[in-house]
């Protein structure tokens, strides 16, 4: 319950958008879905944001991918799939 304190911290001590510091990140493709039920959306963007935000200079650039037709496992169709596939 993350409205218990204890829990709270907890969460907070995984959150990739939590515990980004200013360093040197490697280049960074984030992805993501709209219809994703598990990762909503805004997620791979406000952590690539994040990053762009707190990134040193010497860092590698930061891309997002959203996948507006896709959710959680990404393509059902086959050559959708392949597409993707050929992308990662």
């Amino acid at each position: 319950n993350p409205n218990e304190e204890k829990y709270h911290q907890y969460m907070k001590e995984y959150c990739p958008v939590q515990n980004v510091k200013k360093a040197r990140y490697p280049s960074c493709l984030l992805t993501g879905g709209l219809h994703d039920p598990r990762v909503q959306y805004w997620e791979p963007s406000k952590f690539a944001a994040t990053l762009r935000h707190t990134q040193s200079n010497e860092s590698g650039p930061v891309c997002v991918k959203m996948d507006m037709s896709a959710g959680h496992f990404s393509a059902s169709d086959r050559y959708k799939y392949l597409k993707e596939l050929a992308f990662d």
